[in-house]
């Protein structure tokens, strides 16, 4: 069996291109900043995973994913090797994604980027007075 549950904070922006031909498909890779239970010193450290997502997965990705957002993905572990321009093997290991969650909400994550936080009611339309007593919850 083959399956891979990871949870981390995105390194940066996902990359995301389109594959040509007929039937173009969307490919986004991103790095996953997974947290290690040990310490060094101290300090926290991190595992960096590599992660590609297809189609409907890659373009989800590229609207909603962004550096330092928490996720959840689970997938499948591939390894493979290739030969760069120096005639070097390189070896990579690739998380092949199947699913990916938010692992915080929103406003959870917009306070860990330190980005600001929207304050006022410019988004919620007013209530009626006196309807309190008609709405199905309390």
């Amino acid at each position: 069996m083959n399956k891979v549950i990871l949870m981390g904070r995105l390194v940066k922006d996902p990359n995301v291109m389109y594959t040509t031909g007929e039937k173009a498909t969307a490919v986004a890779r991103y790095t996953l900043a997974v947290d290690k239970k040990r310490r060094q010193e101290g300090k926290p450290t991190a595992d960096f995973i590599n992660c590609v997502a297809f189609g409907k997965n890659a373009v989800f990705a590229e609207k909603y994913l962004h550096k330092g957002i928490k996720i959840v993905i689970t997938g499948s572990l591939q390894t493979g090797s290739y030969v760069n321009k120096e005639g070097q093997t390189v070896y990579t290991t690739d998380v092949m994604i199947e699913e990916q969650y938010f692992a915080e909400s929103k406003s959870a994550n917009t306070k860990n980027n330190a980005e600001p936080q929207i304050t006022g009611n410019e988004d919620f339309m007013k209530m009626p007075e006196g309807t309190e007593e008609e709405l199905p919850f309390n």
